[in-house]
Order: C-alpha cells, then sequence, then structure tokens
C-alpha cells in the first residue's frame, strides 16, 4: 500500500498533532445532548480526555485527546496493534478506560448503547451460526424491542429499507456462512443501518472486499453522515481513507495527529505514525507489514453486540 508524500512545496492542511503535554481541554460534564462545537460549530458526538486503557496490565493506548463533531466521516488509520480496535471498543463501551474523561453521544460510554452501531471486524463473527441473512440485519433492531417483544411493522420496514440499501435484498433468506467476504459485509453493515443509529463504529468494513462493493458501502456511510450520523472506522488503507473518508486519527498507542484527508500525506504525521513500517522510496511513502488484526486482546475475550456491553479489565 502507497500513498503521495508531499512534494517540497507543497502544504497540506494544518493538523493538530496530540501528544504528551499536549493541548489541555476541560472535562465534558455528562448530559443527554452532544456537547456544543468550538466556535458554534457541530455539537461533539465524541470527546476524550487524558483517556488510557488496555488489557489485563498491558497499556495500550494512553493520554488520549480526541474531540469529533456529530456528522463526521472519519477514518482510524495506525500500525498493528497501535490500538485502532482498542479505541473503537473504548468508545462502544466495550472496555472500561484506565483514566481519563470519556463523553460519548453527550454520556458516560455505554450510556446510550441503543444510539451506537458497533461491527467488529470479520474475523471476530462466527461465520458457521445458522442464520439468515435477514434474521441477522434484524438483530439490529432488537436493543429497540425490549423483553419479550417480536418485531412489528416498523422494524420490518427498517430491515427491508437496509437491505436495499447494501443491494442485499435478494440474498436476505441465506444462511450469512454461505455469504461471499464482500456480501457479510453488506449484511453487517446492513444490520447496523436497521438499528438507526447517531454513531456508527466500524472495525475494517471494507477491508478485503471488490472495488465495487467498497464504493457502495462508502457512498451509505457517506449519506448517513450528511444525514448527520458520526461515522468512524478504522482501515489500514491510507489510500483508501484519503479517497473516502473527510477526516483522519492518527493512532499508534495514542492519538498522533488528527485532521482532515490530508493527513495522509503529511510526511511527519506518517512517521510519527508508523515509524520503522514506514519507507520512502522518492516522493512516494510505502507501508511495510501492515495486515490487519485486534489490538491482542485477551484470547478469552467476548464481544457482546447487542446486549450489555463487555467490560475489560482494570490495569491494577
Amino acid at each position: 500500500m502507497t500513498s503521495p508524500r508531499p512534494a517540497p512545496d507543497q502544504h497540506p492542511e494544518p493538523v493538530r498533532l496530540v501528544g504528551h503535554g499536549g493541548e489541555p481541554v476541560a472535562p465534558p460534564a455528562p448530559s443527554h445532548q452532544h456537547h456544543a462545537g468550538h466556535g458554534g460549530g457541530p455539537p461533539l458526538s465524541i470527546w476524550l480526555v487524558d483517556v488510557s486503557v488496555g488489557y489485563e496490565d498491558r497499556p495500550v493506548l494512553e493520554d488520549v485527546d480526541l474531540r469529533l463533531p456529530a456528522g463526521s466521516l472519519t477514518a482510524v488509520v495506525g500500525p498493528n496493534g497501535g490500538g485502532k480496535s482498542t479505541l473503537l471498543k473504548l468508545i462502544a463501551g466495550l472496555l472500561e478506560p484506565w483514566g481519563g474523561t470519556i463523553s460519548v453521544l453527550g454520556g458516560r460510554p455505554g450510556e446510550h448503547a441503543r444510539a451506537i452501531a458497533y461491527v467488529p471486524q470479520a474475523e471476530a463473527v462466527d461465520w458457521s451460526f445458522p442464520v439468515a441473512a435477514g434474521d441477522v440485519v434484524m438483530m439490529g433492531r432488537y436493543p429497540r424491542l425490549g423483553p419479550l417483544r417480536r418485531p412489528g411493522a416498523r422494524d420490518h420496514a427498517a430491515v427491508a429499507n437496509a437491505l436495499e440499501l447494501v443491494g442485499m435484498t435478494a440474498h436476505a433468506r441465506r444462511q450469512i456462512g454461505a455469504l461471499s467476504g464482500g456480501q457479510r459485509r453488506r449484511v453487517f453493515l446492513a444490520r447496523a443501518l436497521a438499528s438507526q443509529p447517531d454513531l456508527y463504529l466500524l472495525d475494517e468494513p471494507v477491508t478485503g472486499v471488490d472495488n465495487a462493493t467498497q464504493e457502495d458501502l462508502m457512498a451509505v456511510l457517506d449519506a448517513e453522515a450528511r444525514s448527520g450520523k458520526t461515522v468512524i472506522a478504522s482501515t489500514h488503507d491510507l489510500a483508501s481513507a484519503a479517497q473516502h473518508f473527510r477526516s483522519i486519527v492518527a493512532v499508534n498507542g495514542t492519538v498522533v495527529a488528527q485532521g482532515d484527508a490530508s493527513l495522509v500525506l503529511n510526511s511527519d504525521v506518517l512517521l510519527r505514525t508508523y515509524g520503522g513500517h514506514l519507507l520512502f522510496v522518492g516522493e512516494r511513502a510505502m507501508l511495510l507489514d501492515d495486515a490487519h488484526h485486534h489490538d491482542e486482546a485477551p484470547a478469552g475475550e467476548v464481544h457482546h453486540h447487542e446486549g450489555t456491553p463487555g467490560r475489560g479489565a482494570r490495569r491494577p
């Protein structure tokens, strides 16, 4: 994978580099409303202040500061084990922070779980489970049903609409394991769409799919962001991040930088993010050995997609 390196006379848009001793911000006060954005801009969907988290006694992310407004279409990029998946789980409420302050949709992580759609990496899903594609999409409606309730006309309509948006209406009755990789990605995005969330958290949603599928899925996500929904997706593909997303968060043990898509043209940001995994050949940056995977969570970790969020172990 390559990304163009800026020419000496090329000046990418300014970016906010984040690290130890970075810009101080006041912790947000939880509320049921999004926080007002700076300068009267869009309200903030995500606000992290000096946050650290990890697994057992191993830190993965430290001193994280992050602000994302509603309507963002944001790619999270970084090296293997750098914390991309962990950041998404933290925002989703699947992991408890070791320290710092987090506000998600104006409340604590998990407080507004029904308004959040979390889609894990494909490798985290048991594709042998005997369930049809349409049933998988209906799972996105379960948090809205409540106990002992059956899907009604509104739920079936939401599922049908989601399947149509991702081009999977004709495959609704097929077993999920019988679908191709690209079709499975479409179904899981449809499940997220059916839940009608305010926040999408997607772990490698278009990795390993063909170009047509990638374009289709990103068009759906772009439309959701333009409607005011917040979309955050991890990716190891810098070219895709620059082409399909409007903002970038570079992660490697912390938030290295946050800014618009021109971040992938910023050689300083790339070097700080990828270090020895980045090789410059002439005016192009080549990313070496960056196969995607989770951030080395414990083997026994369970992903709870519909019910009460699972919790990671606290640091002693």
